[in-house]
C-alpha cells in the first residue's frame, strides 16, 4: 500500500465515525450501551483501564497507558489512578474535586497530562469510547439533558443511567423556537475529541493578569450581534467558546495554575463542587470535565499559606508526582530524548554512556539513608531493583518511608538533556562516550549561577562517584569480552564448585570419575570463589548450605539452577574468572607495540564488544585503552 492510499484509507475511517440521529435513535444506543452516558471522569478512567494492566506483586499495578511515555512513576501514577480515577469514576464525591499534580520541574507532570489529551481523542474514535452531544451545541451537550428533572428518575430506574446536569442556553433556545418542545427530534451527533479542535479538550494558560480576560475561560458577548438580537442575555449574542465551554463532557488542563489571577479561579469553586460555572447573564451553566492542574512545590506552599485560598484548597486532591529514582527508568528517559531529537542518527551514543548520567541524576535526588551499612549508591541499587548482600525486602520498605519528600530535588532530567545535547555536538565528534557525558555535565555545573556553592561541591562529589560507577562497568565489559566462552567457563567453574559443595556438605569424599579414586572436597577450589566476594572461613559452612538450599528450591520448581541464579554466586564466579585473567587483559590492552598475538586477542575482544555489546569501532578502542589504563593504576 502506497502512502496515498494510506491516506485515503486513513480518510475514509474517519468518515466512517461519522454517526447522526434523532434523540429517539441515541436513546436506543443508551439502552445498549450505558457506558456512552458516563460521566468525564468515568470516560477517563475506561480509557486508562482500556489500555491494560500488569499485575506486578504485592497489590502494585502498572497501568500500561502510562508505559513507553513516563518512566519510573509506577508508584506515583498507580496511586493516581487508585486514588482519584477509580472513585471518580463511580461518582464518590472526590469527582468534585480538582486534580493538582504537585511536582518539581521537569518530573512529568505536563507529559502526563498531554499523554492523557492524546489519548482521550484516540479514545473517542474507538466504539468503546463513543461519545455523542446534541448536534449544534457549543459545549458538545449530553443529549440526556433533554429529559425533564421530573422524569429523570424513572428514566434511572429503567435505563440504569444517572442524569446530572441542565441543557445550556443555546440547546434550551433551540429546543423551544426550532422544535417546539419536542425533545424526541433534536438532532444527536457522534463527537470526536480534539484539542485542535477544541472539543473535549480544553487548555488553559496564565498570562499577563492585567490583558487576560475571564472571557477566556467563560466565554464572551459578541458585541456585533446585540442590536440584531436586542439583549445581552440572548444565547446567539454570546460566544461560548470558553475552554471551560469547550472542554465540557472532557478534561481541562490549567497550566501552572497558582500563577494564575485569583478571579480565574474562583470560577473553580462551583465547578469542581456543583459542576456549573457562571457566565454573562445567563443561569448557571452545568459542565462535566475533569479539571487537572500543575505547579511545583514551591509556588502550593506559598498557595496554601494564605487563609485566602482555604476554599479552594479544600476542593483540591493533591497528587504528588516526584523525579523517578530508579537509574534503569532514567536511562530510558534519555534515550527516548535522544532518539526523538535525531541526534542519535549523526553520532553514536557509546553503551553505558546514557546509564552513567542516570546514576549522577538518581544519586543527587536521594536522601542520605538513616539505616547503618547502607550508602547513596546501595541504595539507588536497591531502588532500581538490583539485589544487595545483607539487605532484605523489608529494609528497601524502610528506605522508602524514611524521606517522604524524596525526589522532589535534585537534577532535573532537562538539564541532564541539555548536557547530553552539547556533549553531543561538540567537537565534530563520531562517537561520545560516558567520559564526555560526565564532563559536559562537570562544564554545565561551573556555569550554573543559580546553585550555591555548597550544592555545586555535592553534585561534583557525586560526579566523581557516577565516573568510580562507570570505571567499574567498563572493566567488567572488557573483562568479558576477553573470557570469549565466558558463559562456557562459568558453568564449569559452577559445576566444580557445586560437586564439591555438596561433598562437603554431605560428608562424603569426591571420586574420580576416570580413575575412581576417593579425595576429600577441594577446599583450595571453594575457597577461591568464596574470597572473592568476602566469605570468611567462619561464614563458609553457611553459605554452602545457602547455595544447596537455593538448588533444592529450584528443583522442586523445575527450574534449572544456573551461576547467575544466585547473585553473590554469580559475583563470585565472575571475579574468580577476571581474577584468573586479570594479567593478560592488563598486558594486552595497555601495550604499545602488540605483538601479533596481543593484536588479534584485541581484535577479538573489539568484535566481541561490537557484535555483542552495542559499541562502534571507536568507542570500543577507547574503551580498551581506558580500562588499560586503569587495570595499571
Amino acid at each position: 500500500m502506497t502512502f496515498l492510499e494510506k491516506l485515503l484509507t486513513y480518510r475514509d475511517k474517519e468518515n466512517d465515525l461519522f454517526w447522526e440521529g434523532t434523540f429517539l435513535d441515541y436513546l436506543g444506543l443508551v439502552r445498549e450501551n450505558p457506558h456512552i452516558a458516563g460521566t468525564a471522569h468515568e470516560l477517563v478512567f475506561r480509557m486508562i483501564e482500556s489500555a491494560g494492566v500488569n499485575e506486578l506483586g504485592d497489590g502494585r499495578r502498572e497501568y500500561k497507558f502510562f508505559s513507553g511515555t513516563l518512566f519510573g512513576l509506577e508508584d506515583s501514577i498507580q496511586l493516581l489512578v487508585e486514588e482519584y480515577f477509580r472513585p471518580a469514576a463511580q461518582r464518590l464525591d472526590v469527582r468534585k474535586r480538582l486534580l493538582l499534580l504537585m511536582g518539581p520541574v521537569s518530573g512529568g507532570k505536563s507529559t502526563l497530562v498531554t499523554l492523557m489529551k492524546h489519548g482521550l481523542e484516540s479514545f473517542t474514535r474507538t466504539p468503546e469510547g463513543a461519545q455523542y452531544a446534541i448536534k449544534g451545541c457549543p459545549m458538545q451537550e449530553e443529549p440526556l439533558h433533554l429529559i425533564p428533572r421530573e422524569l429523570r428518575e424513572e428514566f434511572r430506574r429503567e435505563y440504569g443511567v444517572q442524569i446530572a446536569g441542565d441543557l445550556c442556553p443555546v440547546c434550551r433556545m433551540n429546543l423551544e423556537h426550532e422544535y417546539g418542545g419536542r425533545i424526541e427530534e433534536m438532532p444527536v451527533v457522534r463527537v470526536l475529541f480534539s484539542e485542535s479542535d477544541r472539543t473535549g479538550i480544553g487548555t488553559f494558560a496564565p498570562s499577563d493578569p492585567k490583558s487576560q480576560d475571564i472571557a477566556d475561560l467563560t466565554g464572551s458577548i459578541d458585541f456585533s450581534t446585540i442590536t440584531q438580537y436586542g439583549s445581552e442575555s440572548d444565547p446567539r449574542a454570546y460566544r461560548f467558546d470558553g475552554e471551560l465551554n469547550k472542554a465540557n463532557r472532557g478534561l481541562m488542563e490549567f497550566q501552572e495554575i497558582l500563577k494564575c489571577d485569583e478571579k480565574f479561579l474562583w470560577n473553580l469553586l462551583s465547578l469542581t463542587q456543583e459542576g456549573n460555572f457562571k457566565a454573562g447573564r445567563f443561569a448557571l451553566i452545568s459542565a462535566d470535565e475533569l479539571i487537572i492542574a500543575h505547579t511545583n512545590e514551591t509556588e502550593y506552599r506559598a498557595f496554601i499559606s494564605n487563609k485566602k485560598n482555604e476554599a479552594l484548597h479544600s476542593r483540591m486532591i493533591v497528587m504528588r508526582i516526584p523525579y523517578n529514582l530508579k537509574a534503569g527508568q532514567e536511562e530510558r528517559i534519555y534515550r527516548k530524548l535522544v532518539d526523538a531529537s535525531g541526534l542519535n542518527n549523526q553520532v553514536h551514543l557509546a553503551p553505558n554512556a546514557l546509564w552513567t548520567a542516570s546514576v549522577f541524576t538518581v544519586l543527587s535526588r536521594l536522601k542520605e539513608p538513616k539505616k547503618p551499612g547502607i550508602d547513596l549508591l546501595k541504595k539507588m541499587y536497591l531502588y532500581d531493583g538490583v539485589q544487595v548482600d545483607g539487605v532484605k525486602g523489608a529494609d528497601v520498605e524502610e528506605l522508602h518511608r524514611e524521606h517522604s519528600d524524596e525526589g522532589m530535588s535534585g537534577v532535573d532530567p532537562r538539564y541532564v538533556i541539555n548536557r547530553i545535547s552539547s556533549a553531543l555536538i561538540k567537537g565534530n565528534k563520531t562517537c561520545i562516550n560516558a567520559l564526555d557525558v560526565l564532563r559536559s555535565l562537570k562544564e554545565g555545573l561551573d556555569q550554573h549561577a543559580s546553585i550555591s556553592k555548597e550544592e555545586r561541591e555535592r553534585l561534583m562529589n557525586l560526579i566523581t562517584l557516577a565516573r568510580k560507577e562507570y570505571d567499574h562497568k567498563a572493566k567488567t565489559e572488557v573483562q568479558r569480552a576477553f573470557v570469549y566462552s565466558f558463559e562456557e567457563s562459568a558453568r564449569t567453574i559452577l559445576n566444580n564448585y557445586l560437586d564439591n559443595v555438596e561433598a562437603y556438605c554431605s560428608g562424603y569424599r569426591m571420586k574420580d570419575p576416570i580413575t575412581s579414586e576417593e579425595s576429600d572436597p577441594d577446599e583450595k577450589l571453594m575457597r577461591s570463589i568464596e574470597e572473592q566476594i568476602g566469605i570468611t572461613e567462619n561464614q563458609k559452612r553457611a553459605f554452602r548450605e545457602e547455595i544447596l538450599i537455593k538448588i533444592s528450591s529450584y528443583a522442586r520448581r523445575g527450574r534449572q539452577f544456573e551461576y547467575t541464579s544466585h547473585e553473590a554466586l554469580k559475583d563470585a564466579i565472575e571475579k574468580k574468572l577476571f581474577a584468573d585473567l586479570k594479567d593478560v587483559i592488563k598486558i594486552t590492552t595497555s601495550s604499545l607495540n602488540p605483538d601479533e598475538t596481543q593484536v588479534k586477542r584485541m581484535n577479538e575482544v573489539s568484535r566481541q564488544l561490537i557484535e555483542h555489546n552495542g559499541y562502534c569501532a571507536t568507542c570500543a578502542n577507547e574503551l580498551m585503552k581506558y580500562v588499560g589504563g586503569l587495570l595499571n593504576r
